[in-house]
């Protein structure tokens, strides 16, 4: 289970503070709350929430239901514009903590999104009071207030957007480690067109509620919300089979190339940790981390005999693995989804000087998640103890990647990547058949074989670092 750090648990812990704040006042004695109001609202929240959590409903509706909290926020805007600030607080309470969660810890996360959406449903509601939207709405015969109501139903959804938004980006900020510019940057961007949405459909809740046909007419905004969330369920459905044909790419050359199993897999995680230092688009970040682990998809088009072969590679057998990055551009230039990964699988042995393959590309011209995969592949090739070299030591391998930054590398990759390991550290594995090589007799010196395999072009996508810039794609050879 996933530790929560120190700095987390006091920012959660203060949402949590803040949360209970905002709705005491519709507890106290005297506080005049429309308890029956705030049941109905609540109760329809937590309904609209439980099929996510629960399976047997979940397929009783067809399967297609919201992933998480949020799907249904029209019924929380419709809240805080029905209802004073304290009640619309406690309505957000029971939805949330019902609320689907998929990875651990389920606990602190239910209640972190409980704090987090009652305390951006108060601020909505209390926007909207300062706005006597109670007024605009009407009541009974007394028609709405149009257009006049859609200002504080537009300003309740931009609180509501606005709160939410800097409460999410404060806890990937402090449980993540993110860097707080790249915590926050495109949280916002993403997040107002989805509200806009959700407080029109607030209104209309809204509007219906206080209507001559009363609550029960408010239920028929609830259609269209769920036919979203349908939309949202295919779009999930669509991402999981992006991510099945990424896995079977990757274990067909997990199996066809033995000596890297895992490797594929690391080198998507650190092309991320160098993505976020670099504070990219949290919609690039997916596509970066396909990049890494696509990176060596081509080898499934190298012969078998080539990649595991013992002795000296010809010249020929040289020149063969490395066209894999045009074969593997060639196998994934249909995935549409994909994006700018295949550029990077393509060039993700080109150099900064201009001496790499297949191109011969230098400096900007290397696309830039090309550049990003080429240290992180580098980064994890050496860090890794495999059957036919011995793992270097993380500052070792960091050493040798800022000493060929610029003729090689990318200075700027380099440096996000040493900032990402002093926060988040990093954790070398063996990735031949999960076993580690006995030391050989002779201490550290390399085998026929190590030798021979740090002379591979492209075989591990390593830099030619102990051999100098002018050995483009080989492998660090071990120190003797």
């Amino acid at each position: 289970m996933k530790v929560i750090p120190r700095a987390a648990r006091v920012y959660i812990g203060c949402v949590l503070l803040g949360a209970g704040a905002s709705a005491l006042p519709a507890l106290r004695p005297g506080a005049a709350t429309p308890w029956a109001t705030v049941a109905l609202l609540a109760a329809l929240y937590a309904l609209c929430e439980l099929p996510a959590r629960c399976r047997l409903l979940g397929r009783a509706v067809g399967g297609s239901v919201p992933m998480g909290t949020g799907s249904f926020f029209p019924v929380l805007l419709a809240a805080a514009l029905l209802l004073p600030p304290a009640a619309a607080a406690l309505t957000a309470l029971p939805g949330s903590l019902l609320a689907r969660v998929d990875e651990p810890p389920a606990g602190p996360r239910r209640a972190w999104r409980a704090a987090a959406t009652a305390l951006a449903t108060w601020a909505a509601a209390q926007t909207a009071a300062a706005l006597s939207c109670a007024r605009a709405l009407g009541h009974g015969h007394d028609a709405p207030d149009f257009p006049y109501a859609l200002l504080p139903a537009g300003a309740a959804a931009l609180t509501f957007c606005l709160v939410l938004t800097a409460l999410d980006g404060g806890i990937r900020a402090t449980a993540d480690g993110i860097p707080p510019r790249a915590a926050w940057h495109g949280l916002l961007a993403r997040a107002l067109a989805p509200h806009a949405v959700h407080g029109l459909a607030g209104l209309m809740m809204a509007v219906l509620w206080r209507s001559a046909y009363g609550p029960v007419s408010a239920l028929f905004v609830l259609l269209p919300m769920y036919i979203s969330c349908w939309v949202f369920a295919q779009y999930h459905r669509e991402r999981a089979a992006h991510q099945a044909t990424i896995r079977a790419l990757v274990q067909a050359v997990d199996i066809k190339d033995r000596y890297t199993r895992g490797h594929s897999e690391r080198v998507g995680h650190a092309s991320v940790l160098i993505a976020r230092e670099l504070g990219m688009a949290e919609e690039r970040l997916d596509v970066v981390r396909f990049a890494g682990i696509l990176h060596d998809v081509g080898k499934l088009g190298v012969p078998t005999r080539v990649l595991r072969k013992d002795g000296p590679l010809t010249p020929e057998e040289r020149r063969v693995i490395e066209l894999h990055p045009e074969y593997g551009h060639e196998m994934v230039r249909g995935i549409g989804f994909l994006g700018e990964a295949r550029a990077a699988i393509l060039h993700h042995h080109e150099r900064m000087d201009g001496s790499g393959y297949p191109y011969g590309l230098h400096g900007d011209e290397i696309p830039e998640f090309a550049r990003v995969v080429a240290v992180a592949d580098a980064f994890d090739a050496m860090t890794s103890t495999r059957s036919y070299s011995r793992a270097r030591p993380v500052p070792t391998a960091v050493a040798e990647l800022e000493r060929c930054a610029g003729s090689q590398f990318d200075a700027r990759m380099v440096a996000a990547l040493v900032r990402a390991l002093d926060r988040h550290g990093w954790q070398p594995a063996v990735t031949a058949d999960e076993t580690a090589p006995a030391a050989p007799a002779g201490g550290n010196v390399p085998t026929a074989r190590d030798a021979d395999a740090a002379r591979r072009p492209g075989a591990s996508g390593a830099p030619g670092a102990s051999e100098g810039p002018g050995a483009p794609g080989t492998r660090p050879k071990e120190r003797a």
